[in-house]
């Protein structure tokens, strides 16, 4: 997604009600890096720092770089996809086939949840409950739906997943990918999920 795009879905959002504020500086950028240890993809990344979305459900990065509350906020986004693993694991049989033999107790599932969800791309809030990889840091990462473990595709990338969240259609000639790019463990549980319809 370039300069130009990335103008145009401004444009498109706020004519669906989507208010904006000023953009992010390279110090703030650099503020959320250090606070919650992630690193925007470089679409979500060009699209915070020409202007930011600031309505209800969005994340305000700025508010949580600058207030206790915000930062509160943004962590409770972060820490959802873990604690719908949790929950999952305990109420629902959730257990990876690539974590092993899956141990009795919910202590002990949870030491091996968290450790081998420590290795995997952390996933960045953008709005609700939709979440775009951190890695690969490059542009084109899809963005996820993220209720526990019921994850799914909500766009193939994040031009396709606004156009999808908020109901406008894309310029043609900004062309058309049918294929989300694979991301490490996220894209396994999306496929599991598909398998459970099949």
């Amino acid at each position: 997604m370039n300069q130009k795009q990335v103008n145009r879905i401004i444009k498109l959002l706020k004519e669906k009600g989507i208010l904006f504020g000023k953009g992010l500086s390279d110090d703030e950028i650099f503020r959320v890096n250090q606070e919650f240890g992630i690193r925007f993809p470089n679409d979500l990344k060009l699209l915070l720092q020409t202007e930011i979305p600031i309505n209800n459900g969005f994340v305000n990065w700025r508010y949580g770089i600058n207030c206790e509350n915000g930062k509160k906020e943004i962590d409770y986004y972060l820490n959802w996809p873990m604690e719908g693993m949790l929950f999952d694991i305990k109420n629902n049989s959730f257990w990876h086939d690539k974590w092993g033999i899956k141990p009795s107790e919910f202590e002990k599932q949870k030491l091996i949840a968290l450790k081998e969800l420590d290795k995997q791309p952390k996933l960045i809030p953008i709005y609700s409950h939709r979440y775009i990889s951190s890695e690969p840091n490059e542009i084109g990462n899809p963005v996820f739906s993220v209720y526990q473990m019921d994850i799914i595709y909500y766009g193939v990338d994040l031009m396709d997943y606004f156009s999808k969240e908020f109901r406008f259609e894309l310029p043609k000639s900004y062309g058309i990918i049918t294929e989300p790019k694979q991301i490490q463990f996220w894209s396994d549980i999306v496929d599991l999920n598909n398998k459970s319809f099949e």
